[in-house]
């Protein structure tokens, strides 16, 4: 059998997706539908950031965490083929704009007015 279409079978029957954290990687395990998915997802590209998925891509992914799915690929589960690495990286932190203080009135030109 051909290596390439090996390596698709194997990913498709028993494959994992890698997140990328701040602790290290984690390894969530889809089902069948959604490992099919991934693998047209992660065609072209064994890593991408998760800024260019597209929307129903992140929900999947966010699922996949929130569902927690989570394998270990140690002792005796290191065999399962990745489908795919997530950048999950931190968004960029809020730019804090300074508070503006209202205009202060001249409050001549009120009694002014109001006298008029």
């Amino acid at each position: 059998m051909d290596s390439g279409i090996g390596m698709w079978i194997e990913k498709l029957t028993a494959g994992v997706l890698e997140l990328d954290t701040p602790i290290g990687p984690r390894y969530v395990q889809p089902n069948l539908a959604q490992r099919a998915y991934l693998m047209w997802t992660f065609r072209n590209f064994f890593s991408l950031p998760q800024q260019v998925l597209r929307p129903w891509e992140r929900r999947l992914i966010d699922r996949l965490w929130s569902e927690n799915r989570f394998v270990s690929l140690s002792a005796g589960a290191s065999d399962r083929p990745v489908i795919g690495r997530i950048e999950r990286r931190a968004p960029p932190p809020a730019e804090v704009m300074p508070t503006r203080k209202p205009p202060i009135r001249d409050s001549m030109s009120g009694s002014k007015a109001a006298s008029a």
